[in-house]
C-alpha cells in the first residue's frame, strides 16, 4: 500500500494533476464521501461543525502530527529552529507537493541554515494517515482550529477503519 500511495504522488506531480489546495478548506464547500470531506476540487478537507465539532480526519491528524511530526515542526504545526512552521507551509503548498515531500523527503540548501526533512514514505505510522495530517495542518493553516487537542470530534467510520488495516496490515 505505502508503494502505491508513494507512487501516486509521484504521478499526481508529474501529470501536473489538479488536485491543488484552494487554501480555503471552506467547510461550506466540502462532500462527505465515506466520513471523508473534500475541497471542490477533490483534495481532504476539514470540516468544522458550528458547536466546534471537527471531523475525524482532522482529529486523528491532531494526534498522528503530535505522534509523529512536532518533534521538529513544533506543537501545532508552528514550526521550531530547527523546522519550518507547516502552519504557514500549508497556506500555499498543494496536496500532491505535500504528499511527495512527505514521501519522498526534501534538502532545502538556499537558506542560512540547510534544512533536511527525511523521507517518511516506508513508516505506516506516516504514511496511512498522511490524509489526516494533510487535512489537520490545513484546518490549522486557516486558523479552523485552535492550539488545542479538539475536545469533540465525529466517530470513525467503517470505511476508515477498513483502509487504516489494509494500510497497517492488520487483519480486523
Amino acid at each position: 500500500m505505502r508503494i502505491y500511495l508513494i507512487t501516486a504522488a509521484v504521478l499526481l506531480i508529474a501529470a501536473g494533476g489538479t488536485a491543488f489546495a484552494d487554501g480555503s478548506g471552506d467547510p461550506a464547500a466540502v462532500k462527505s464521501e465515506n466520513g471523508k470531506y473534500l475541497d471542490s476540487q477533490g483534495n481532504p478537507t476539514y470540516k468544522i461543525q458550528p458547536d466546534g465539532t471537527v471531523d475525524w480526519y482532522t482529529y486523528s491528524g491532531y494526534r498522528r502530527y503530535h505522534s509523529e511530526c512536532h518533534v521538529c515542526h513544533g506543537p501545532d504545526g508552528m514550526g521550531s529552529s530547527y523546522a519550518p512552521a507547516l502552519k504557514d507551509s500549508l497556506k500555499t503548498m498543494n496536496y500532491g507537493e505535500f504528499l511527495a515531500i512527505v514521501a519522498s523527503g526534501r534538502k532545502n540548501v538556499s537558506t542560512a541554515q540547510e534544512n533536511v526533512m527525511p523521507a517518511f514514505g516506508d513508516n505506516p505510522n506516516v504514511t496511512c494517515y498522511l490524509d489526516d495530517i494533510f487535512v489537520y495542518l490545513r484546518a490549522r493553516a486557516n486558523d479552523a482550529v485552535a492550539r488545542v487537542r479538539p475536545a469533540k470530534h465525529e466517530d470513525k467510520t467503517l470505511a476508515y477503519t477498513q483502509a487504516e488495516n489494509s494500510c497497517m496490515g492488520t487483519k480486523h
